[in-house]
């Protein structure tokens, strides 16, 4: 028993750059990506800015074409790391849980409730105007008895705004919505749900399960009880850790990469991050898969077993780049890489070594990278590394990749 509100900050970090300038306030702002380290899109824009074309998305050009007169400032992912732990406190006065889904979107659960109309209403009410008040960052907030249609919700009214979608009335607000409002309807299971007709979470609520799971799988009966208001996902508290299933990390290169020895440095500087994060989640990979994105955008992906389990940054950029040169034809430069360590098991896991494997090797391997680690644990990550990478490989230094981004919705 207990009511869910879904709290979405409207224009994130447009809203936080008028909020430290005021006089951006009321113009035509977008926050964008660098276009030199090839993340040159915008990443929000204010509302005047939307009026006149600007999306989430566009490229910068593209941007100033549908608005000449707009102000594109650069991010500060610091800064927006700072308000959203603010506006946290303020939602862990109505509730200890909360389950953020990126920087600026949270589940809230109200336990002990099941008053959507009154307690929901209300309590939403306050933490709109809480936030406005000591942040200056204004919240939509939706209000429901479950986590999909408190989602829905918050998206109906922007900005400054509460809606309410309860049991007797999600049918006359809900169903009526194309399909693609639906949580994880992206345009190719739009496309997929549209063929047999299903062009409005209505259709796909009424449609037969049978037929959806045939044609979406496990997905297509998730979405078939999102849409008819079954699924009872709970919301998890934001100290819940989900189980580590894969650890990665990838990056667009500031400029193409056109020959194997620079995908090496890239990948070897890559897998620093990976090889820290699985010994921080003590665990150890079993597997490894790489990413390759062509400067026209188009990807290939390949993994492949391990002779052995590693936490080894050095071990896994090794396997990584095996993998890499023996598949890639390049007929294009490569614009992006990623390296994910997979199959993960616990560090104290034994395994077998074959004989064409130096043990001794393994523990010297081992016993250098505990060494590496802990000097940058102590003195920072750059305080020692690998000789090659002092030659830029390429990489963009925007910290973009430190913005936790929108996951899977704990269900």
């Amino acid at each position: 028993m207990s009511v869910i509100l879904h709290s979405d900050l409207n224009c994130f970090y447009a809203s936080v750059e008028m909020n430290e300038a005021p006089y951006l306030k009321g113009k035509t702002v977008a926050v964008c990506g660098s276009t030199e380290n090839r993340h040159g899109i915008v990443l929000t824009a204010s509302y005047p800015a939307k009026r006149c074309g600007v999306k989430t998305g566009m490229a910068n050009w593209q941007a100033r074409q549908a608005c000449p007169e707009l102000i594109v400032v650069p991010p500060r992912y610091d800064l927006y790391l700072k308000y959203s732990r603010l506006v946290r406190r303020i939602y862990r006065r109505y509730s200890e849980t909360i389950e953020p889904f990126g920087m600026d979107e949270s589940w809230i659960e109200l336990p002990f409730t099941n008053d959507v109309e009154g307690v929901g209403f209300r309590t939403a009410e306050e933490i709109r105007e809480a936030v406005e008040r000591e942040t200056g960052l204004t919240v939509s907030v939706g209000v429901s008895f479950s986590k999909i249609f408190a989602k829905l919700g918050s998206d109906m009214k922007k900005p400054n705004a509460v809606t309410v979608i309860s049991r007797s009335q999600y049918r006359q607000k809900v169903w009526p919505l194309p399909v693609s409002d639906l949580l994880y309807v992206g345009p190719a299971t739009k496309r997929k749900l549209n063929l047999f007709g299903c062009k409005t979470i209505g259709d796909l609520a009424r449609s037969d399960p049978e037929l959806i799971h045939r044609k979406l799988g496990k997905n297509g009966l998730m979405l078939h009880a999102f849409a008819n208001g079954t699924d009872g996902s709970p919301v998890m508290p934001s100290e819940y850790v989900a189980p580590v299933k894969s650890v990665g990390h990838g990056v667009t290169c500031v400029r193409d990469l056109e020959d194997n020895y620079s995908v090496w440095l890239v990948l070897l500087e890559l897998a620093q991050d990976v090889g820290h994060r699985l010994r921080v989640h003590d665990l150890q990979a079993r597997g490894v898969q790489v990413t390759a994105r062509d400067k026209d955008l188009g990807w290939q992906q390949w993994q492949m077993p391990l002779p052995y389990p590693t936490q080894s940054p050095y071990d896994l950029a090794c396997a990584g780049y095996d993998l890499f040169r023996s598949r890639y034809g390049w007929e294009k430069p490569v614009r992006a890489l990623t390296i994910r360590a997979i199959d993960p098991s616990g560090a104290d896991a034994s395994f077998q070594l074959d004989m064409f494997n130096s043990c001794a090797l393994h523990d010297r391997q081992q016993a250098l990278d505990d060494a590496i680690d802990a000097i940058r644990g102590r003195f920072g990550e750059r305080a020692v590394y690998n000789a090659c990478l002092m030659c830029a490989p390429g990489m963009a230094t925007d910290r973009c990749e430190t913005v936790p981004m929108p996951q899977l919705m704990y269900r």
